[in-house]
């Protein structure tokens, strides 16, 4: 009996048709109450009425299982990015159905608008899909996938409830490293905004002895090797290879600020992803710290096949910490972790120029014995203040003010470029492929 009443009465609701049919019923006996010449005709609506609901009834109930749903979804969700995910439905019902579906999608996304209207015909298969953008890391809990269905006739919508629950985790950006590493495959990154960097020299690591083609440098034409073949032929030279990329990533309270939903410790993360991505790609070392009021992670840098999913382990458990970077702390770990001369990446943030002086003595220490690169945020929402115009008096204070902040951050790119340090100030948008450009043109330069 238990089983019957959460089968039939539990998922068993009214549809518009049949309140619309309803409320026509009720006018019906109104009406009869003042012209008598209608007699039975309200009565014999009302039991029309009801004999198509049963009728209906029995039509969605008679089939145990008239539906099957079921979840696609990825093994792990990219966070910033969209996923795509889908649902599977099939109708085993004789008749063609309407269905609503709705998918019961994590409370991190605060959306209540999945919702799916679809029809079916008999025995007839479909597949759904919608995109879900995470804007946080961690594990994300979907719960069931509901489908309401309405017969042809439409009085009466029986639900099903499928169990599809499953916990996802949610990743760095890995879609947008595999999109840069398709790219760089195909030579293709200038699409992704990544500027084609000219070469000032040849790097000293010798790969081959190739026949001499116009358009090759004349100065490498090896005389010896010409004089042997007959042919004119050219010395070939690669890409130093085995060098050192850090990325270091603050993760102080100064890393908290969100912009677009992201916080900028994600914009960072994300970043790092995809530049030791293509480190690796270059056949680069790729090596990753992270740094707050004490140590965090640190990944050894490598250029193993399996090391880029080390790194992406590490990323997906990192989380803001709230207290000030111990930059003596991160001095300290860089020299006893980095033993030869490496490009180091610093991301970080910087508000104010106090901030920056703060820190300021340890990245020159870092700087005496690295490449070091300080990666930090121009505060977007500030510069569109700053842009906008002034209507009253009240707007040119918020507008002056803006403006100061500004022109700080310019400030401190100038601060850090007296003592030889390299600087990107950048919006967070921008962060990837500005942090790529300054690694792809610092290597054609030879600095590392």
């Amino acid at each position: 009996m238990k089983n019957f009443f959460n089968l039939f009465y539990k998922n068993l609701f009214l549809t518009r048709r049949l309140l619309f049919g309803l409320i026509a019923a009720v006018v019906f006996f109104i009406f009869r109450f003042f012209f008598s010449w209608l007699g039975w005709l309200p009565n014999l609506y009302v039991g029309a009425l009801v004999l198509l609901a049963i009728i209906d009834g029995v039509l969605l109930y008679r089939t145990r299982n008239g539906l099957f749903a079921r979840r696609q979804a990825p093994e792990r969700l990219s966070n910033g990015d969209d996923n795509e995910l889908g649902i599977y439905i099939e109708n085993f019902y004789p008749f063609p159905v309407r269905l609503g579906i709705i998918d019961e999608i994590p409370f991190q996304f605060q959306k209540r608008d999945i919702w799916f209207k679809t029809s079916l015909a008999p025995h007839q298969h479909k597949l759904l899909t919608y995109l879900l953008k995470p804007l946080k890391r961690g594990e994300y809990e979907f719960g069931l996938i509901r489908v309401f269905t309405q017969s042809p006739l439409g009085l009466l919508m029986r639900r099903y409830n499928f169990e599809e629950s499953e916990v996802l985790p949610v990743y760095p950006s890995f879609l947008q490293m595999r999109q840069y590493e398709l790219m760089a495959i195909s030579n293709r990154l200038s699409e992704l905004g990544v500027k084609k960097i000219r070469r000032l020299g040849n790097s000293m690591e010798f790969e081959q002895i190739k026949t001499y083609v116009p358009g090759d440098d004349y100065r490498n034409i090896n005389w010896k090797a010409s004089a042997r073949h007959g042919t004119l032929m050219s010395n070939s030279y690669t890409d130093e290879k085995s060098q050192q990329v850090y990325c270091i990533i603050d993760k102080s309270r100064s890393m908290k600020m969100p912009f677009e939903g992201l916080s900028l410790l994600d914009y960072a993360i994300n970043a790092s992803l995809v530049l030791s991505n293509v480190a690796l790609l270059k056949e680069d070392k790729a090596g990753l710290i992270t740094i707050s009021e004490k140590v965090g992670a640190i990944v050894p840098a490598e250029k193993k096949p399996a090391h880029l999913n080390k790194i992406l382990e590490v990323l997906y458990k990192e989380k803001t910490r709230y207290l000030e970077t111990n930059m003596e702390l991160l001095y300290s770990t860089v020299r006893r972790v980095i033993k030869q001369r490496s490009l180091v990446v610093f991301f970080t943030n910087y508000e104010s120029m106090p901030a920056l002086q703060r820190h300021l003595p340890f990245l020159k220490r870092i700087a005496s014995f690295h490449l070091l690169l300080v990666v930090f945020f121009e505060n977007t929402e500030l510069k569109m203040l700053g842009q906008a115009p002034a209507a009253n008096l009240e707007d040119i204070y918020i507008k002056t003010i803006a403006e100061k902040f500004a022109y700080d951050k310019k400030l401190m790119v100038k601060e850090l470029n007296k003592y030889g340090i390299l600087s990107i100030l950048t919006s967070p948008q921008s962060l990837t492929i500005n942090t790529v450009n300054r690694y792809l043109e610092l290597k054609a330069q030879q600095k590392i």
